[in-house]
């Protein structure tokens, strides 16, 4: 019976998802509305699209069985990630909102950094777009691994019919409803993250004997739970904090920026994007100080998983509720799953329409291009579903890469198009390439390779190729001729922008 309740509230949950995919495909008419929403993004639905299209299973289960096993030491990243999306909101969001239209109308990243380095040669455009249509291929593959996992672990069933049930709903509403589908349900999944990471450590803390029963308990259990030094190392601490370097170049999220009515949407996402995040990482905190209590006065045997702690979030929820609630909170993890994937698939389809298709020359018209970016998610989606029917996969390994790759290559190019008027297209592409050569290098001969998020004492990838990508691209735009006169000018009309949000008409052409 229990089994039933729980079907019923996935079916629930499932049916909603599709119901704004359809909501949201009866306002898509046209291939910007499809890859960017027509730039009338409303702020609040940007915040929590972007933090839910981020955070993914991470941190529902990931963040707390890590605090759950090692304590506080392992908060380091998601101080660092907190960090990062504060600094990208405030920084990059209302420069890049109001340059991608400025430069051409740009609505990719790879298109951008064409229009705005005036990139005749679409050569950094098409090598930006295969690197992100490669990549997030396979992270699109990682996350429907890991919903058929999860549909096997709590619902009994066969993982390929979990998986193709998770893959299959995700795929239909952003098929149809493209980037408003993929926002819309980010904003209710990112809604039901937050509640379930309030709800089950607050109950847990009262079945537990309140605040002061719940310390005493960890106490017991790790005396050092609070300290965020223990066990800790320089080189650990440093590797946790660089995972924030990586938002600056996570095309999934920046795109939201682009997506913003105006430059002065970018404060309002700002408080409502960190509310949300800093609100989940606590509960996540306290989802493994609840557990911790809980199993230490009800037996740690009850933890489904041992090895890792990362099921304390699962377990809690169905020891503490009734089936029919547990269900909706086992669907938080879902939600951040194929909140994800979703986004995922948007940014990977625009890049074969938008950027690999017409970086080589194909013009599409508004209709060619809505339908493309449709026909470009179910591509992408069949090579991703191919790659999940193996759920031991190695191509899974590279999930790891893909936050620091896109970090390295991306997010120094990002931050000197917007900040640095100098910045040339040669300097650019070499610093772009190289970054992630060398992200991916340093990652793949590390001395101890066990992709582990929070492990050791080995230097995260993305602070070197970051700081390569960054140094290259000032070394080589100093050695280039200069940006035209033209690409001057289209720099100073985005800073005269940011005061009102405005745009002139007549520095703003037909996308190209």
């Amino acid at each position: 019976m229990d089994l039933v309740f729980k079907l019923i509230a996935l079916a629930i949950y499932f049916g909603a998802m599709l119901g704004i995919g359809l909501y949201a495909f009866r306002k898509t008419t046209d291939g910007e509305d499809y890859m960017l929403g027509g730039r009338q993004l409303h702020p609040f639905t940007a915040a929590l699209s972007a933090g839910a299209s981020d955070m993914s299973g991470w941190l529902l289960m990931g963040l707390p069985g890590a605090l759950y096993m090692n304590g506080l030491v392992e908060a380091w990243i998601a101080v660092g990630l907190t960090v990062g999306a504060g600094l990208n909101w405030f920084f990059v969001a209302p420069r890049l909102r109001q340059y991608t239209q400025i430069a051409s109308n740009s609505i990719t990243v790879p298109s951008f950094f064409g229009n705005r380095l005036h990139d005749r040669t679409n050569i950094l455009r098409i090598a930006a777009g295969v690197i992100i249509l490669v990549f997030f291929t396979f992270y699109v593959s990682s996350g429907m691994v890991a919903g058929g996992v999860f549909f096997q672990s709590m619902f009994g069933g066969p993982y390929l019919t979990g998986m193709l049930l998770v893959a299959g709903v995700t795929i239909l509403y952003t098929l149809f409803g493209g980037f408003l589908g993929a926002s819309y349900t980010d904003v209710v999944q990112g809604l039901i993250m937050l509640v379930s990471l309030i709800i089950v450590p607050v109950t847990a803390m009262f079945v537990v004997g309140g605040p002061g029963a719940m310390f005493e308990s960890v106490r017991q259990v790790n005396a050092d739970f609070g300290s965020m030094t223990a066990g800790a190392t320089a080189v650990g601490v440093i590797s946790s904090l660089a995972w924030g370097l990586g938002y600056f170049g996570q095309p999934h999220i920046i795109v939201r920026f682009m997506a913003l009515r105006s430059s002065r949407d970018a404060k309002y996402g700002l408080v409502v994007g960190m509310s949300w995040m800093v609100l989940c990482v606590l509960g996540a905190i306290f989802t493994a100080l609840a557990g911790l209590a809980y199993f230490q006065q009800n037996g740690p045997e009850l933890l489904t998983d041992q090895k890792n702690g990362e099921s304390v979030f699962l377990d809690l929820s169905q020891m503490l509720f009734h089936p029919l609630i547990a269900g909706v909170l086992l669907a938080a993890v879902l939600a951040a799953i194929m909140s994800t994937i979703s986004s995922q698939l948007i940014v990977t389809s625009s890049a074969l329409v938008e950027d690999f298709l017409g970086g080589i020359g194909m013009r599409l018209s508004a209709t060619g291009k809505l339908w493309g970016g449709r026909i470009g998610v179910l591509a992408v989606s069949i090579i991703a579903l191919i790659l999940a029917l193996n759920p031991e996969s190695s191509v899974l390994a590279l999930v790891a890469f893909a936050w620091a790759g896109f970090g390295a290559a991306f997010g120094p190019i990002v931050l000197l198009a917007l900040f640095w008027r100098r910045l040339t297209a040669a300097g650019a592409g070499v610093g772009m390439i190289v970054g992630a050569v060398v992200a991916f290098v340093w990652g793949q001969f590390r001395p101890d390779v066990d992709w582990n998020l929070f492990g050791g004492d080995h230097l995260y990838e993305i602070v070197p190729g970051f700081a390569v990508c960054l140094i290259l691209a000032v070394v080589v735009s100093l050695v280039t001729p200069r940006p035209s006169a033209q690409a001057m000018r289209e720099f100073d009309a985005m800073e005269a922008s940011l005061a009102t949000g405005e745009i002139a008409e007549e520095k703003t052409a037909d996308a190209v």
